[in-house]
């Protein structure tokens, strides 16, 4: 998770935002955007959504069969 922790910093400092601004514009907490951009696996999918829309980043995901 931490490529994808370091594609939300870069963004956001690209936006000069803050981490509280963040949080307002996506309607999370500011301790979930922390808990995002230090790679944390306990943040909730949606507030991973909610913070990539505000930041204009699109999420896939992907599956690969064995």
């Amino acid at each position: 998770m931490s490529g994808l922790a370091q594609t939300f910093v870069d963004r956001r400092l690209a936006l000069r935002l803050t981490q509280q601004n963040l949080a307002d514009l996506s309607g999370v907490s500011r301790y979930s955007v922390q808990s995002l951009e230090r790679g944390d696996d306990s943040i909730r999918i949606s507030s991973i959504l909610a913070i990539a829309d505000v930041l204009g980043l699109n999420l896939t995901a992907g599956a690969t069969a064995e």
